[in-house]
């Protein structure tokens, strides 16, 4: 047994010193190539709409101011200096007045007045600055309710702040002027 044990460790000794049987690889993975993620739309930031009834609104800073044109007359309603918020606009040859105010969001407005409220589509001009109009006929019996109603008129439009503004004698004159 003697004997034996040096051939024994010989023959160990030799094959741990041999070179591990090759190991098959597994298949390579081949992943897809990554999606590029289409950049987020900008969101708009939160709107602060005014609360409570609104004829408790605050009215919007400014004033009306009426002027005569070629198409017919206007009036804006805004702070001196910067770009009207509402405007009245008579387009004399076509019978027809517009209504805007600023922003660039389309859809539904609903105009308020003290005797009645009406909803009128409105779209974006695409003018810098950005405003929303609508079309009115003359005859619109909304141009009279905002022209008598008792201290102010709101303006609210979804995915806009809803504003309230005073009536003045500038809104009747507009109407007057397209109905003449």
């Amino acid at each position: 047994m003697r004997a034996q044990l040096p051939a024994l460790a010989l023959i160990l000794l030799t094959t741990s010193c041999a070179a591990p049987l090759p190991v098959a690889k597994p298949p390579a993975v081949v992943l897809p190539a990554p999606v590029e993620k289409p950049a987020p739309l900008p969101t708009r930031p939160a709107i602060q709409q005014p609360t409570g009834h609104w004829t408790d609104w605050a009215l919007a800073a400014g004033g009306w101011v009426y002027r005569r044109d070629e198409r017919g007359s206007i009036a804006l309603y805004g702070t001196p200096g910067a770009d009207a918020l509402v405007t009245l606009r008579c387009d004399k040859a076509r019978a027809r007045l517009f209504l805007s105010r600023a922003s660039d969001v389309g859809g539904t407005m609903t105009v308020r007045t003290s005797s009645t409220s009406k909803p009128l589509m409105v779209q974006p001009t695409g003018g810098k600055p950005a405003y929303a109009a609508s079309e009115i006929g003359v005859s619109d019996p909304i141009l009279d309710a905002m022209a008598f109603s008792r201290g102010r008129i709101a303006l609210e439009l979804n995915g806009a702040p809803n504003i309230a503004i005073p009536v003045w004698s500038e809104i009747g004159r507009v109407v007057e002027d397209c109905r003449a």
